[in-house]
């Protein structure tokens, strides 16, 4: 028998979500692997597998990370949120709620990637340019759209969050 073919699993426990899934898992298996096949939550898209596209981001304790180049077994101990989290009681996000308003999807194989990436910018940055908001989507790659109603959707998004957030300060 072939030494590389038999790897020995671990267990670990990923908290998803807010939800810990205790899993045993090969050393080299890819958070976006687990995440779709093993905690079933397949709205983590895998483009290239390379880190390029940015369709299989997901936040890391609240930070975005690519699952296509991160090992499962680096995230014990860590928060994952993934795409689904992101709407509440199935109330759409502002982010996401623009996108639809907007246009910001066509196929919508990128989108949950630019959520993700866009969910943590906009608590960093209430208030972005055009400009930002274009070099940050520079690491989000969408076939479809041309990123003008994407730009615009996270735009409105922005600006929707921060009325929101006068409005629970007043």
């Amino acid at each position: 028998m072939n030494q590389m073919s038999h790897v020995e699993k671990r267990a670990i426990t990923l908290t998803v979500n807010g939800e810990n899934h205790e899993l045993w898992v090969e050393p080299r298996k890819l958070l976006a692997d687990v995440l779709r096949e093993d905690c079933r939550l397949t709205g983590t898209h895998v483009g290239c597998e390379h880190g390029v596209c940015g369709a299989c981001t997901v936040l890391v304790d609240g930070k975005p990370v690519r699952s296509c180049l991160t090992y499962a077994i680096q995230m014990e101990g860590h928060e994952v949120s993934t795409i689904e989290s992101v709407a509440i009681n199935g109330a759409l996000s502002p982010l996401q709620q623009a996108l639809h308003e907007v246009h910001g999807l066509q196929c919508g194989f990128c989108t949950p990637g630019i959520v993700m990436t866009f969910e943590a910018f906009l608590k960093i940055n209430s208030a972005p340019s055009e400009e930002e908001i274009r070099d940050v989507l520079s690491g989000n790659l969408c076939r479809c759209t041309g990123y003008q109603n994407i730009v615009k959707a996270i735009q409105q998004a922005a600006a929707q969050m921060r009325r929101n957030a006068d409005h629970v300060a007043a």
